[in-house]
């Protein structure tokens, strides 16, 4: 009996059909329906039909197995990239990887994924072409390229807005594209007084003209071990013994931990395709001004908090000189760090999450606290190592020597 068992197994029945897809047989062999994917979600997609069309799904969900989603992440060698790709790579999804310049930029990315997984592609951002080839096997479109500053070969304009809108058109001819993600930033208005998100803002209204079905996130500024906005506070209260609070460090922000956002991502394109046409704006659980924050920051970096009330008139003064070269000096310029006259300009107004905006809670995500955690890697700035500091004494209680 076993032996003609497994002959039926292996020999197809007429028509095509298998044993798997024979209920007498099924019954009569005791072939279980989770060998047909039937009986077990791990063997079924869960990603939505309406959003992704119908996708091959094998294995448990780890990074071994096949989610049947191959996307294409613009901007992975990014800040928020490395953790969107982190999270793709390891539900079993094929993450193509396009950059432009070092081979070594997408190198760390490779490691997130089972062999093969990760494929680095170059590519020219101003060649369609390029960008044709790097979107030709994807199913799946995900955005992050964006800057918050100029260069000499970047506006805010050609980062932010025209590169999105010419993606957004590639992925309407490509005609096999069934998501289509935009990161966008909180705060994008045509009104702000930021050029970087008036250029995010016109991106948006330029990708849901050519593609009605995409979902836009609108991120908070991102707390993480890379990000640039504790960072750069941590060097300079190192170098400088103090931090300027431009204007007074009253305006308020909503900041969002990284991770969160990649789950943001992930958990729309695991959707049933609610999210498709809609717009999500994504910030942390609380909301601070510059002078909560950097309590957070002087507080795990051990350092007495020090700071310089700098009106924002003296910080535009202090920034303007890049921005006024940038273009018209023969070599690049240093990146800005807190004096970012664009930046200035974006923390002029409050930047908080509307209330009746699309958050987290309508992606059933709860997000982190930036407290503990998400922050932890500021230790790397305390004086004398991560069990030390300046202000370490106040932190051991009387009775430990006791």
């Amino acid at each position: 009996m076993q032996a003609v068992s497994r002959r039926l197994v292996q020999r197809p029945l007429a028509g095509g059909a298998s044993i798997y897809s024979s209920p007498s047989l099924r019954s009569l062999y005791g072939v279980s329906d989770h060998l047909n994917g039937t009986d077990n979600r791990r063997y079924s997609s869960s990603l939505a039909t309406k959003g992704v069309g119908h996708l091959a799904r094998k294995g448990t969900g780890g990074r071994s197995s096949v989610s049947g989603i191959v996307a294409t992440v613009f901007g992975a060698t990014g800040f928020l990239g490395r953790y969107l790709v982190q999270q793709l790579a390891k539900m079993g999804s094929q993450v193509l990887v396009p950059f432009r310049g070092s081979e070594d930029s997408p190198r760390h990315l490779k490691l997130m994924g089972d062999l093969g997984q990760v494929v680095p592609m170059k590519f020219d951002p101003r060649d369609e072409d390029s960008i044709k080839a790097v979107m030709a096997k994807a199913n799946v479109v995900i955005n992050l390229i964006g800057r918050e500053y100029e260069t000499r070969n970047f506006s805010f304009e050609e980062a932010n807005h025209h590169m999105a809108e010419k993606l957004a058109l590639v992925a309407k001819e490509h005609g096999g594209i069934m998501r289509f993600i935009q990161v966008s930033c909180l705060g994008a208005s045509v009104s702000s007084p930021s050029r970087m998100q008036r250029a995010k803002a016109a991106a948006e209204e330029a990708i849901l003209s050519a593609l009605p079905e995409a979902t836009v996130m609108r991120p908070a500024t991102m707390i993480g071990t890379e990000d640039r906005i504790l960072n750069p506070w941590a060097q300079f209260v190192k170098k400088y013994g103090f931090l300027p609070l431009i204007g007074g460090g009253t305006t308020k922000f909503q900041p969002v931990y990284v991770v969160d956002v990649a789950a943001a991502i992930i958990a729309a394109l695991k959707d049933d395709g609610s999210s498709m046409g809609k717009t999500y704006e994504l910030g942390g659980p609380d909301v601070f001004n510059a002078r909560d924050l950097a309590e957070i920051m002087f507080d795990m970096i051990r350092e007495t908090p020090r700071y310089v009330k700098l009106p924002s008139p003296i910080a535009k003064a202090m920034a303007g000189p890049r921005d006024f070269m940038v273009n018209k000096v023969p070599f690049p310029l240093p990146s800005p760090q807190i004096f970012n006259l664009d930046q200035i300009n974006a923390f002029s107004t409050d930047t908080v999450v509307s209330d009746k905006a699309l958050t987290f809670q309508d992606l059933d995500l709860v997000p982190h606290k930036l407290k503990g955690y998400p922050v932890e890697f500021l230790i790397q700035y305390r004086k004398g190592g991560p069990n030390f500091g300046s202000t370490v004494s106040e932190k051991i209680p009387t009775d430990f020597y006791n």
